[in-house]
């Protein structure tokens, strides 16, 4: 028989956004139904993430030497870290997670979930005739359109994670983010890494900063392939092996494993979108600055809508969801306020304008350089690659931020707090920064701001005067 249930808000998707629209949501003691068809997990991110930092254990370990340290007989135990990576994901404790749900009253359903109308969503053996649906069913690996792709064994971002051995030689399709952090991981585990990408690696970020991490990235063993076209690939016993032209010429590429990086597509087939009026493009659904849908009542959170994906940036638009939806709040998503990471090493974080959108955007502008072979701890670290830089106008409003480092994604928060602030450079050049630490960079970056008029004639003259009075 089947259950009609009328909440406050229902959401559709238990990943990380669909938790924390739920938890706010309950917490303010509204009734809310949770619609989940899978697992309450955290996806790919947090078993990558603990990839990386154990590569990192591991690479740190290799190159020891450096501080006078002897690491006898170093190896990886692969089973030994994919128990690790087990551990640490079930620490999240999805068990947990929907106890603690439960708590705060939200009502879970198992089950896939379909629009019926404008109004009404079927999941389970339930009917949900909400005043509120919040759609967070996240993302899936996307598969380009590559002769030979569907007959060749490959990974995903959401598979990779299942090997029982590190590959020999693992082929990465798409020089994205997750691409390249996977790339860096599984070389500093020791595999052998090849990259294929068809346009520009790291193509959204900025050009100079990205250069960077792709020559670390080639100093560390890994072979970067841009420009390729890929004309097929194929099973060869063991082995798989692909096609691509390339501006010097056809090649083949053989490997051990192929992983698939090329972006993430929707989930939103099951959904019958079209049944309550929802628009949605290939990349996503469309939502307004309030994350509504073309459906007023429907909202849209996370790596469904269309634009940047990551947790982080889920979890914020499940706070605006709540906000609106609950007290009317005036709410609007300025993507420009938003901080992207690479968390490959060294770390590319950005936030606010690049180089070039601030000058289309402002005309005149200041950019701001400080290099971390002048900072202490990166000299103390040995991690010298890389610098901060930072974008104002001509009055040293912070327009944006770009950090290629050691530690630029915990760096970035300051310059997301200060252009969400409209906050002047002076803030930094201000800024008391303990020492040894990175930060100093940005504080040095935002000093040179004043640097030329500090060495202009009149403040000579008012120096000397100054010398005079004693």
């Amino acid at each position: 028989m089947t259950q009609e249930l009328k909440p406050d808000i229902c959401i559709i998707g238990a990943g990380a956004a669909g938790r924390a629209a739920a938890s706010a949501a309950a917490a303010f003691g509204v009734p809310v139904v949770l619609i989940k068809n899978g697992t309450l997990g955290h996806g790919g991110g947090m078993p990558a993430a603990a990839l990386a930092v154990t590569a990192e254990h591991a690479n740190i370990i290799r190159n020891a030497a450096h501080f006078g340290l002897k690491a006898a007989r170093f190896g990886v135990d692969f089973t030994a870290v994919k128990a690790h990576v087990r551990d640490v994901a079930n620490a999240v404790a999805p068990g947990a997670a929907r106890q603690r749900l439960a708590g705060l009253g939200v009502r879970i359903i198992d089950g896939a979930a379909r629009f019926l109308n404008a109004r009404t969503v079927a999941a389970g053996d339930c009917t949900i005739a909400a005043r509120r649906f919040v759609i967070a069913t996240g993302s899936v690996p996307a598969l380009p359109a590559i002769p030979g792709l569907a007959d060749t064994p490959h990974l995903t971002s959401d598979t990779v994670f299942d090997l029982a051995d590190c590959p020999r030689h693992l082929i990465v399709i798409g020089a994205g983010s997750t691409g390249l952090e996977l790339a860096q991981t599984f070389r500093r585990l020791g595999a052998e890494v090849t990259v294929l990408e068809a346009a520009t690696p790291l193509a959204s970020d900025d050009p100079e900063c990205a250069a960077i991490v792709l020559d670390a990235l080639e100093r560390e063993g890994i072979s970067i392939h841009t420009g390729v076209a890929i004309a097929g690939m194929r099973r060869v016993l063991a082995r798989v092996e692909i096609d691509i032209e390339t501006p010097e010429g056809a090649q083949t590429i053989a490997g051990s494993h192929i992983l698939v990086a090329a972006g993430r597509r929707p989930n939103v087939e099951a959904l019958d979108l079209d049944a309550a009026g929802i628009r949605y493009e290939p990349h996503g659904i469309i939502v307004d600055r309030r994350l509504r849908s073309t459906n007023k009542r429907v909202y849209a959170i996370g790596d469904v809508t269309i634009g940047p994906k990551s947790t982080h940036i889920a979890t914020f638009h499940a706070e605006l969801v709540v906000r609106h939806a609950l007290f009317r709040q005036h709410v609007g998503l300025d993507l420009h306020t938003i901080p992207t990471v690479t968390h490959t090493d060294p770390e590319l974080a950005q936030v606010g304008y690049l180089e070039d959108e601030a000058r289309a955007h402002t005309g005149a502008i200041r950019v701001l350089r400080s290099p971390y072979r002048e900072n202490d701890r990166a000299l103390l670290t040995e991690a010298t690659d890389g610098h901060i830089k930072v974008i104002t106008d001509r009055r040293g409003d912070i327009l944006g931020a770009t950090i290629v480092g050691a530690g630029a994604g915990e760096m970035i928060a300051a310059w997301t707090l200060a252009i969400t602030q409209k906050l002047n450079i002076r803030a930094f050049a201000g800024l008391i920064v303990p020492y040894p630490a990175y930060g100093e960079v940005g504080k040095r970056a935002a000093m040179t701001y004043f640097m030329r008029g500090l060495t202009s004639n009149q403040v000579r003259r008012i120096i000397g005067w100054l010398r005079r009075l004693g």
